[in-house]
C-alpha cells in the first residue's frame, strides 16, 4: 500500500504544501474552513506525517520526555496516560525514563538521555521536580520543562495540587469519626509531597486541639513495604493508635496488610486512610479512603503548559488543580 503524502494532501484539498504543514503544526493564520479542508483530506488519505521530515523543517524532535523515580507503578501509569493524551494532540511522540535521582551520576545520566534522543521538553515527576542540580543545568542549557508537584512552584510551570490542605482535610474526618489517637506515616522527606502532607496533618491535629504523639509519626518512603514496616512499629506500642494517615496509598495499603498479618480489624479497631487515590485504592479490602489526587489530568495538564512553551503558543503557568475526598469503608467511628 502506497503511503500518502504531503504533497497528495495538499492536491486533495486545494492548497499548497505550506498550508498544510501550518495545519500539521498548528500555526495560526489558516482559515477554518481551509483547516478542516486539509484535516478532511488527511482523513481521507490516511495521511500520517513522517517524524523524521516535520524534525528536519523545523529543528524540533516532536518528542517529549517523562522522567520518573517513583516507586509507585499505578501513579505512574496515571501520569503517562495523561502525558501521552497531550502530546497526541499535538502530534508528538513520548519518551519514558526510570531513573535514580539519588545516584551520583544522576545530572549526567539526564544529560546523556537528553543528546542521544534530544526531547524538544521535559515533564518532571516528584522527586525529581526538586533536583536542584539538574533544574541548575536545565535552565542553564535553556532546555523547556514542566514539573508536576514541585516543592517550589513559584520558580517553574506545571501542575500542583492544594496538597497541604486535602491532609488537614483527612485529619478532620478522622477527628469527626471520634478519633483522637490519630498516627501518621511520613512520606519520603526529599520529596515535596511528603512535607506538604505533614504539615497538613499538623495542621489537621491542631485545628482539632491534638497534642501531636512523636511515637505515632513513622517514616514511611511512599512504598508498600515501608506502609508495612512502620503499621508494624505502630501496632507494637502499649497505646496502639485508633486511626492512621499514610501519606500515600501505597503505604495505606501496606498498613492494612500488616494489620490483617496481626489479626487487627480495619476499621473495626484501626482505622486506615491514605493520598493519591490510586488504582490500589478499590482494589484492597476494605477500599481505602484517601484523597483524590486526578494524577492524569495533572500529567496531560503539565504537559499542555509545556507545548505552550515548546510552540511558543502562550503564557504557560503553574495550574492548581482541585483534590475530593474519597470516603469509603476503611475509616469508621473508633470501638
Amino acid at each position: 500500500m502506497t503511503r500518502a503524502t504531503i504533497d497528495d494532501v495538499a492536491r486533495a484539498s486545494g492548497t499548497s504544501k505550506k498550508t498544510v504543514s501550518r495545519v500539521l503544526n498548528n500555526e495560526p493564520n489558516v482559515r477554518d474552513t481551509v483547516r478542516e479542508r486539509v484535516l478532511a483530506a488527511m482523513a481521507q488519505l490516511h495521511y500520517r506525517p513522517l517524524t523524521s521530515a516535520r524534525s528536519l523543517a523545523t529543528n524540533r524532535s516532536f518528542m517529549i520526555g517523562l522522567l520518573y523515580d517513583n516507586r509507585s507503578p499505578s501513579y505512574i501509569m496515571e501520569v503517562q496516560t495523561g502525558v501521552l493524551e497531550a502530546c497526541e494532540a499535538q502530534h508528538y511522540s513520548m519518551m519514558v525514563q526510570p531513573l535514580v535521582s539519588a545516584a551520583t551520576d544522576f545530572v549526567e545520566r539526564v544529560e546523556d538521555i537528553l543528546s542521544r534522543h534530544r526531547p524538544d521538553g521535559l515533564i518532571l515527576t516528584p522527586p525529581i521536580t526538586d533536583h536542584p542540580q539538574l533544574l541548575a543545568r536545565l535552565r542553564q542549557g535553556g532546555l523547556p520543562f514542566a514539573s508536576i508537584a514541585p516543592r517550589h512552584p513559584g520558580d517553574c510551570i506545571g501542575v500542583m495540587l492544594r496538597e497541604r490542605e486535602a491532609a488537614a482535610a483527612m485529619v478532620d474526618h478522622l477527628v469527626s469519626l471520634g478519633h483522637r489517637r490519630i498516627a501518621h506515616i511520613l512520606g519520603d522527606p526529599e520529596h515535596g509531597a511528603g512535607i506538604w502532607r505533614l504539615a497538613g496533618f499538623r495542621d489537621g491535629l491542631r485545628r482539632a486541639g491534638l497534642q501531636e504523639n512523636p511515637a505515632y509519626m513513622v517514616q514511611g518512603r511512599f512504598s508498600f513495604d515501608s506502609g508495612v514496616a512502620a503499621m508494624r512499629q505502630l501496632l507494637a506500642l502499649p497505646q496502639r493508635p485508633t486511626a492512621l494517615f499514610a501519606a500515600d496509598d501505597d503505604m495505606a495499603v501496606g498498613a492494612i496488610w500488616a494489620a490483617a498479618e496481626a489479626g487487627v480489624s480495619v476499621p473495626g479497631e484501626v482505622s486506615i486512610c491514605g493520598f493519591d487515590d490510586t488504582t490500589i485504592a478499590t482494589q484492597v479490602w476494605p477500599p481505602l479512603t484517601t484523597v483524590h489526587q486526578p494524577v492524569r489530568e495533572m500529567g496531560r495538564r503539565a504537559t499542555e503548559e509545556l507545548l505552550l512553551r515548546v510552540l511558543d503558543k502562550g503564557e504557560p503557568r503553574m495550574v492548581e488543580v482541585d483534590y475530593e475526598m474519597r470516603i469509603r469503608a476503611s475509616t469508621a467511628a473508633p470501638a
